[in-house]
């Protein structure tokens, strides 16, 4: 594939998340900072979030969600993707839900993660040929943590990654298209909170982050690291100004996210000083790359 010069069409980044919320937890603000510079970014919700449990006090006693809470959620990403500049699009699943107990129960039927892989990464390989993004940004095989929609969310990009070149795999799906750079997310990286952990301490502030460094560290001997990552961060994008949006976008999700809560623990501008990047592991790249990287695009533009 050829890369994009400046006076070809707009480059364009794909952001592939289980529901809706998790695009404003995970790579907002760099979504934002390529959205204000004319890239063509996209999020692929796969579910609906209709199992989501309240989680935002004030929210509680309003009839809405409690009624329909996919049709809530709905009309909060509306209002998220709005804040953050970036276009939407839903992939039409079921939400899985988070199973509890011991033994755990089984998912509900039909609902996104119980999918055979090739119907669920369907319409996302469709997605992919139809906006040709360059760079694709997913979970890590863990889906960042162990949802079943977020593991699942995490094979369908690799799968859509993948497949969406090869004209002989999902024919029914489009025109092929390859894109370039495969990239997982690393918003919760042990190093981005140990960072924000100790700038905290130093100001006199509590902590919100010690109990997650301490589980973390039990694996370290000396107790000085947290341990090694499976996908080390390759990239970090620098995009502090941003901040405020990704809040503000976070805090649209209103059903499922305390404005009082862990995401708000530390200020934008401590973030700045602290740790003023999102962090990316590049995962696959067909163009050539040098690490470690400060853009998705290093290599395209």
């Amino acid at each position: 594939m050829t890369a994009p010069s400046k006076s070809q069409v707009p480059l364009r980044l794909l952001a592939v998340h289980a529901h809706p919320d998790d695009e404003s937890s995970k790579g907002a603000a760099t979504m934002a900072m390529y959205a204000s510079t004319g890239v063509d970014v996209l999020v692929a919700t796969c579910t609906d979030g209709s199992r989501g449990d309240i989680q935002n006090p004030a929210v509680e006693g309003e009839p809405h969600p409690k009624r329909d809470m996919a049709g809530a959620r709905r009309l909060e990403m509306q209002r998220a993707a709005a804040i953050l500049g970036i276009r939407q699009r839903w992939l039409g699943f079921v939400d899985s839900g988070l199973p509890e107990g011991d033994p755990l129960p089984p998912l509900p039927a039909g609902s996104f993660a119980t999918l055979p892989l090739q119907q669920a990464a369907a319409p996302l390989v469709r997605l992919v040929r139809s906006f040709k993004p360059h760079v694709i940004l997913s979970y890590d095989e863990n889906g960042g943590y162990p949802h079943p929609d977020h593991i699942m969310a995490h094979r369908v990009a690799v799968e859509a990654f993948e497949a969406a070149g090869d004209p002989e795999r999902y024919p029914d799906a489009g025109d092929a298209w390859e894109p370039s750079k495969l990239y997982y997310d690393r918003a919760f990286s042990p190093e981005r909170f140990r960072a924000l952990h100790f700038a905290l301490e130093e100001a006199g502030l509590q902590s919100p982050y010690a109990e997650r460094l301490a589980a973390w560290l039990e694996s370290d001997a000396e107790g000085h690291t947290p341990p090694p990552a499976a996908n080390p961060t390759t990239t970090q994008v620098d995009c502090g100004d941003f901040f405020e949006m990704r809040d503000d976008a976070l805090r649209a999700h209103r059903t499922q996210v305390d404005p009082l809560g862990f995401f708000f623990a530390v200020s934008p501008d401590m973030q700045r000083r602290v740790w003023p990047w999102e962090d990316y592991s590049l995962i696959h790249s067909r163009v050539p790359s040098e690490l470690p990287e400060k853009d998705l695009f290093a290599g395209l533009r």
